[in-house]
């Protein structure tokens, strides 16, 4: 593969210099590129417009995990080979979604607010049963850390291809038997029409009374109205998002008024900690280009992940 790239909307110095010390030609739009890198998140680009002019384009690097709103320009170029960043944020997101899954358990927002000593309360993770929706990188992760606090933890993931470390994996058709009695349900699955609000109010109703929810993956896995009834209800003892549906969540939002509820703004991977993840992988894919070697997060146009 000759290696010419173009970057969108534009490279940061080492991720340039990167690319050229493996011998690639970082070009403009219209200087024929053969690699298109994109490196902003979920921003209005031109990259219908550059694969348009660009036939010649092989390779297409995207910047996130969840490319739900590349989905269109996916199905329109389905030849071009599609790479994602589908595993490279998993340790940090992980990592948020046990924060927010033990704010959750020890109702930590109505504390950080408090103003008085007040009761005892919260629970400890250790022992419970967790559900983990997902076996990409961040459910994998969240797998991992979760079997540190000696937990029983089934992944629930189209199919039944045991995910390494789970106790358990089913397929999507048992999700309702994994979630009978569950303490804990951690989102992290890419939404796609089999996913989308996958999580409802009967399968809240499955969860053990006083069970927590967390969700690293997206907002719209979720039934949000279903989530604000189990929380009010106390049917649910907490949740802890860090992804709504909508993004931003509007300000007067039920679940921003709800103490059981710990809303943080997507940032269980912020700019800082996502700069030379993204570098490292879009360097790893274009070397194993170069070498004839597959590249990693390769996309499905059909599956949209």
């Amino acid at each position: 593969m000759t290696s010419r790239i173009h970057i969108l909307p534009e490279g940061e110095q080492e991720l340039v210099s990167g690319l050229e010390a493996q011998g690639a030609d970082v070009v403009g739009a219209d200087e024929r590129p053969t690699g298109v890198v994109v490196t902003g998140m979920f921003k209005s680009f031109n990259l219908e417009e550059v694969l348009e002019q660009n036939p010649q384009v092989e390779w297409v690097q995207l910047p996130s995990a969840g490319i739900e709103k590349y989905g269109q320009i996916l199905r329109r170029f389905p030849e071009r080979l599609w790479t994602s960043a589908k595993g490279s944020y998993a340790a940090p997101v992980g990592e948020h979604g046990l924060l927010l899954t033990l704010a959750a358990l020890r109702g930590l927002k109505a504390r950080a607010k408090a103003t008085s000593w007040g009761d005892e309360g919260g629970i400890s993770l250790n022992g419970l049963r967790c559900v983990v929706l997902g076996a990409g990188g961040v459910a994998a992760e969240m797998v991992r850390l979760y079997k540190a606090f000696d937990t029983h933890v089934t992944v629930v993931r189209r199919t039944e291809t045991p995910l390494e470390g789970a106790d358990r994996t089913v397929s999507q058709d048992r999700l309702e038997e994994a979630l009978e009695g569950a303490d804990v349900l951690a989102l992290a699955a890419a939404v796609t029409p089999a996913t989308e609000k996958m999580i409802g109010a009967e399968q809240l109703a499955l969860l053990a009374d006083g069970a927590v929810v967390s969700n690293v993956g997206r907002g719209r896995l979720i039934d949000h109205d279903a989530l604000v009834d189990a929380l009010r209800s106390g049917k649910l003892r907490g949740a802890g998002l860090d992804v709504t549906e909508p993004e931003p969540l509007p300000e007067g939002h039920p679940l921003w008024e709800l103490e059981n509820c710990l809303i943080t703004p997507h940032t269980a991977d912020t700019k800082a900690m996502v700069v030379p993840l993204l570098r490292e992988r879009i360097l790893e894919n274009h070397r194993r280009l170069r070498d004839g070697e597959p590249p990693v997060g390769v996309v499905d146009p059909a599956q949209g992940y």
